[in-house]
């Protein structure tokens, strides 16, 4: 099937998508973070349940180290980014079907400052610029977006670069040259998104009022997919200073009634665009508290869930409108071991979260009723996947458990790879790929 047929949903509303029929799954394309619908769902059925190091593998493409950014797949091309050895910034194309390696291009090849570089703003924070390897950051943060022509990578030093699936380069510019330095303390790692023939990409960080010097900017911008010539851009005004100023999530759109909207978590606000020209339409912020913010938003059952930053509260918003929104929109709200990193994912009637130290939790999506709790093995970074009535929780160490996806908890496998695995499970057409340190990973028959 042509890539382009495969790949639309990021010109429709967050509620539509398009599919095709093989002999045994419902088969969809993963074109962005968090899936088709942005809420880290598939409608795939017949997926696997059990793997190991020496079965239920497909295949395992073995990846230039390293990174954590989470694939993307359209028809039969698979692209992630890396940051190797060498500190290049690199966009691959993997063959869906056999797991090759396509292409490989350097988006950036002089993107690293020096520790105490005084021209680097961020250093006043003493921030991760030392060398991070080994740790959990690099830049390789972000995951790529594509709509089925075009294939969209940012990096956490600001480069944003477009490609066609050829490979070839369609224009390259960087964020922080074009809208100033970056001063989020552990790295930018906003993924980008497609809208129409737009690509939006969100900066939201500490302002640094406290300290000499002018005060770093918060914006959503969209630029032209084809050309990279900015279409608008909005400032995002902060309401706190220092590290609960910094977000880490993703847009997500989703239809608010009839209309079509762009939410964005962070900063202590919770708001939401006109995609089209960039306008806010509403916002909340009041009485939210928290810090740094790395669980994204989802939208199910006309409502918002947000987890307010360093494991604050999970609340279940239904805005009622434009401009300041009331704390009487939190429909519910949860403090109980809630997540740090991943986002919960919502499953039928059930919203299901895990936290940093292994605590999953099962809520009503729609009281807020604790309906279950439990304690997995490891510590957690990777948000979860919903697909054919089941969840998938993976662990930092490469453990993945597969639970049912209801109101009593059921446990229905463990599945252990020999790999560092940070980035989120993802599923096409049958198959689940697990993105490691060494290698990418492709489960199923």
């Amino acid at each position: 099937m042509n890539a382009f047929l495969r790949c639309p949903t990021l010109f429709l509303p967050a509620t539509a998508y398009v599919f095709f029929v093989t002999s045994s799954v419902l088969a969809e394309d993963w074109p962005q973070w968090r899936g088709p619908r942005y809420d880290g769902t598939s409608i795939e059925k017949d997926l696997p349940t059990t793997w190991s190091n020496d079965s239920g593998i497909a295949w395992q493409c073995p990846l230039p180290p390293w990174g954590n950014s989470t694939p993307v797949v359209c028809g039969d091309a698979v692209f992630l980014t890396t940051q190797a050895e060498g500190r290049d910034l690199l966009l691959l194309k993997i063959n869906k079907p056999t797991g090759k390696i396509l292409w490989t291009r350097t988006v950036s090849a002089d993107h690293v400052p020096e520790q105490g570089d005084p021209n680097v703003r961020k250093l006043r924070r003493n921030t991760w610029y030392a060398d991070s390897q080994g740790s959990e950051i690099n830049y390789a943060g972000p995951s790529p977006v594509t709509n089925g022509k075009v294939v969209v990578a940012h990096f956490g030093n600001g480069d944003l670069a477009a490609y066609d699936f050829d490979g070839k380069q369609l224009w390259h510019r960087n964020l922080q040259r074009d809208y100033g330095e970056y001063s989020i303390w552990w790295g930018h790692a906003n993924s980008p998104v497609i809208y129409e023939n737009m690509v939006i990409s969100l900066c939201i960080q500490d302002c640094c009022s406290d300290l000499p010097g002018e005060p770093s900017v918060n914006y959503v911008v969209a630029h032209d997919l084809l050309t990279g010539k900015e279409c608008w851009k909005t400032d995002r005004p902060p309401v706190t200073k220092s590290e609960p100023g910094d977000s880490y999530t993703t847009p997500i759109f989703w239809k608010n009634g009839d209309r079509l909207e762009m939410v964005v978590w962070g900063g202590l606000i919770l708001d939401a665009y006109n995609p089209k020209d960039g306008s806010r339409l509403w916002n909340l912020s009041k009485d939210l508290t928290g810090n740094r913010t790395i669980t994204g938003p989802v939208a199910a059952h006309g409502m918002i869930y947000a987890t307010q930053g360093m494991r604050q509260p999970i609340l279940a918003v239904r805005p009622g409108g434009d401009g300041d929104r009331p704390t009487e929109d939190i429909v519910w709200q949860s403090n109980k071991d809630t997540p740090d990193s991943p986002t919960p994912v919502v499953w039928d009637k059930w919203l299901f979260a895990v936290n940093n130290n292994g605590g999953v939790r099962c809520f009503d999506a729609l009281t807020g009723q604790q309906q279950w709790k439990e304690k997995l093995p490891g510590d957690y970074r990777a948000s979860l996947l919903a697909a054919d009535g089941k969840i998938y929780i993976q662990n930092c160490t490469g453990l993945t458990t597969v639970v049912k996806a209801g109101p009593e908890f059921e446990r229905l496998a463990e599945n252990q790879i020999d790999d560092q695995t940070l980035a989120s499970p993802i599923v096409s057409e049958g198959h689940l790929y697990l993105r490691g340190h060494k290698a990418l990973y492709c489960i199923g028959k």
